[in-house]
């Protein structure tokens, strides 16, 4: 018609979807999974919550969640990053909580090494028995719930406060942990507590476990976590 545009056929496409108008009604929203693993202890998550300062010096707060459960197995003031700090964390979850199956946590220092060899950490988790796995690099949501658990210790705990003292930080740390395992009901677990669906492992540590070798090439105790 002379003088006059027709519209795209995208136009006309967009005004007839958002007004139902197009064969077959409105388009569902798309199903969006979440995995879960069946058990406790089948799998852990573990990372740094970031590092902060504090009238001592810096946190890093290190956090263990049960995937399963969503239980908080570990939420500890560090004064840093290093393997030895992380390990003698561990040996006190352990002695605890007894064994997973498998743990995942991140790429870089102290958990992993990019060239692909074995780190110390990863040698002794699994001489533990512990198959070790790491998230995809630049895919935080691979840890989804331990950084879902990590946005509520910002937002609840960490945000505009100051903290005087190592001893005070991990009190603040303790008093809210012991909240959100037993007292506060999580929407992914019908509205239970996290404590309701966790038990500690039958598979206890060992602090002297027998020597074992791996191969560089060889992913028996090591694996690429897609999980969330």
């Amino acid at each position: 018609m002379q003088g006059y545009t027709l519209p795209a056929a995208s136009t006309v496409h967009n005004l007839m979807r958002r007004h139902d108008l197009l064969p077959g009604g409105p388009s569902p929203a798309p199903t969006v999974g979440r995995f879960e693993h069946d058990a406790p202890n089948q799998l852990w998550q573990m990372d740094f919550k970031g590092h902060f300062p504090f009238a001592e010096g810096r946190c890093h707060p290190l956090t263990l969640l049960d995937d399963h459960s969503r239980f908080s197995l570990c939420l500890a003031h560090c004064p840093d990053e290093r393997r030895v700090t992380v390990q003698s964390q561990l040996v006190a979850v352990f002695e605890r909580y007894g064994l997973p199956e498998r743990m995942t946590m991140d790429n870089g220092a102290p958990w992993g090494d990019t060239t692909g060899s074995w780190t110390a950490l990863e040698l002794w988790l699994m001489r533990q028995g512990i198959r070790v796995g790491h998230s995809r690099p630049y895919h935080p949501q691979t840890q989804g719930k331990l950084e879902r658990f990590h946005r509520s210790l910002k937002a609840e705990l960490l945000q505009g406060r100051w903290f005087t003292h190592a001893a005070q930080l991990q009190e603040v740390f303790d008093a809210w942990r012991e909240i959100y395992n037993l007292e506060r009901p999580h929407e992914a677990l019908s509205m239970a507590v996290p404590a309701s669906r966790y038990q500690p492992s039958s598979r206890q540590y060992n602090g002297n476990p027998a020597a074992a070798e791996y191969d560089e090439g060889s992913w028996s105790g090591k694996w690429m976590s897609v999980e969330n």
